[in-house]
């Protein structure tokens, strides 16, 4: 749930990046942070023990405008891939206003894309969230290789929610936006009273 700071004049929200280890999660954040400006964000932190690979940053993209006279701050975070790290996981989960989960196209990857959506059914089940009502973007990652799943496939499997999707080469930044933008309009618009499909 976003936080509001009255003395900044701004609505802090939190979008988390769940996906399998490896998929470009990490990749996702590391793009919009190197592509925003330095006076809009905050450092990039990165937890690394015992190479966990969780990454954060907040910053106030000026695309989105206001709400109700406050600016809106988005703080990224990426989950650990790795199901060792679900503590991890469910603790980076609590208090989201989104989730952009981004599945690993390739073909000998799929078996881990679904324990992944998963995982995440169940962790957003026991923060409280339902998995159907939360915003949700799904972010096919890796399309430019030769062994990744046709999209029709990775629609069926993996898109049980008919939540927005999109195609991604996140080492190219090639769908990170889209992905980005997209759930912060969501946001923003629930936000404002509005209801989002």
């Amino acid at each position: 749930m976003s936080f509001i700071n009255k003395n900044a004049k701004e609505i802090h929200c939190k979008i988390v990046y769940y996906g399998p280890s490896l998929g470009g999660k990490t990749t996702n954040v590391q793009w919009i942070y190197q592509k925003t400006a330095q006076d809009q964000k905050s450092k990039l932190v990165a937890l690394n023990p015992n190479n966990e690979r969780t990454i954060f940053f907040d910053f106030l993209p000026l695309f989105l405008g206001d709400v109700r006279g406050f600016q809106t701050r988005f703080h990224l975070y990426s989950v650990p891939g790795q199901i060792v790290y679900d503590a991890s996981r469910k603790l980076i989960l609590k208090g989201l206003d989104g989730v952009i989960f981004v599945a690993d196209s390739q073909k000998e990857r799929m078996e881990e894309n679904l324990e992944s959506i998963k995982n995440l059914k169940v962790n957003l089940s026991q923060q409280g969230y339902d998995i159907e009502k939360v915003p949700l973007i799904f972010q096919y990652n890796k399309r430019d290789l030769p062994n990744a799943v046709p999209l029709k496939e990775l629609r069926e499997k993996l898109n049980l929610y008919n939540a927005p999707d999109f195609e991604a080469i996140a080492s190219e930044g090639t769908g990170v936006s889209e992905s980005f933008q997209t759930m912060a309009k969501k946001i923003v618009t629930i936000l404002k009273g509005g209801v989002v499909a």
